[in-house]
């Protein structure tokens, strides 16, 4: 399957925004399995970056390289500045990690967890409870931060997980599946978390299988399959490589409907519902087209909608339309 990549990011200068994580042909085997077959990538500071893709294509696996945790195969690496193979110390100061599963210690408090990781990055024991107390109260577990962490529900753990991510102050923070198991609303506030987190200028790399929340969240997606890159750009070009998008025109009065369908070329129509549809990328200039012919032959819809496809559309064109386990590799 040839993959699909939008141009880079670039500033109002014309510049290209610059990078906190860049990739060129990163590679990852494991035995004959081949996890990661070619990775580039580039994420501009201060975004969103989505990588989607079902269990088995490297998503997890790209984490671990990128986080120092596992070498590479081959390619190049670069992390807030830093060579993931010359400067890994570099790539550890500069990143925060939550993996998909809770590095939280359930026997001890919040506030002890909290501690725990300040006495890690060798804050003074002043400025660890300061952190602590700030961190404490941002992610709204004052209340509970003198409970053991077993206590705590799913979401509470997943916000102390990260807040204890943001002990040492990051400016890149990898979230390998932040969400997954929680309840809608805890969703949904961990979404707001991440927003937050990027309106400080952090740059977040998250790996998601939530199609929802990569919609909602990520400036740039990429789509992994088999360990290569499917398709990367925005959500709105993304579904834009993927064909069955249309604009629907309905119409009350028939006379109406009858000269619109002649008007318009390449329509569907639904004599019943006196509908049409015209095959479109709901890009704005083919709306003005459409627009502008309508206008032209002195033609008044009633009601126009556009449809285009969604990010579950695009998962399952670019990825075979299959999300079962791929061996015990992610």
């Amino acid at each position: 399957m040839p993959s699909f990549v939008m141009p880079t990011p670039r500033r109002a200068d014309g510049h290209a925004s610059p990078a906190a994580v860049s990739t060129v042909g990163l590679r990852k085997s494991y035995g004959d399995k081949t996890v990661l077959d070619g990775i580039d990538l580039r994420i501009p500071a201060g975004s969103v970056f989505a990588l989607l893709g079902p269990n088995g294509a490297g998503k997890t696996t790209t984490v671990q390289i990128l986080s120092t945790l596992i070498t590479a195969d081959g390619g190049q690496a670069q992390v807030a500045g830093h060579d993931i193979a010359t400067s890994p110390d570099g790539v550890r100061a500069a990143i925060g990690v939550t993996g998909q599963f809770s590095a939280v210690d359930g026997l001890i408090t919040g506030e002890e967890n909290m501690l725990l990781m300040a006495d890690l990055h060798h804050l003074s024991r002043r400025e660890g409870r300061r952190t602590a107390a700030e961190l404490l109260q941002r992610f709204d577990l004052v209340e509970a931060a003198k409970k053991p962490a077993s206590t705590y529900s799913g979401g509470m753990k997943r916000r102390l997980d990260i807040a204890m991510t943001l002990v040492g102050n990051p400016r890149i923070i990898f979230l390998d599946e932040p969400t997954t198991g929680l309840d809608p609303r805890s969703r949904h506030n961990m979404w707001q978390i991440i927003r937050e987190l990027v309106s400080d200028g952090v740059t977040v790399f998250l790996t998601t299988q939530y199609l929802e929340e990569a919609d909602q969240l990520a400036d740039r997606i990429a789509v992994l399959d088999d360990g290569r890159i499917a398709a990367e750009g925005t959500a709105a070009e993304l579904k834009r490589l993927i064909p069955g998008g249309h604009v629907r025109l309905r119409f009350s009065d028939p006379s109406a409907y009858q000269s619109a369908a002649l008007a318009l070329r390449e329509v569907t129509r639904d004599d019943e519902a006196l509908s049409l549809q015209i095959p479109s990328d709901g890009s704005q200039r083919e709306l003005r087209s459409i627009l502008d012919r309508l206008d032209s032959a002195g033609i008044e819809a009633d009601e126009l909608t556009v449809h285009t496809p969604d990010l579950d559309d695009v998962f399952f064109a670019l990825t075979g339309g299959t999300d079962q386990p791929k061996e015990a590799v992610r």
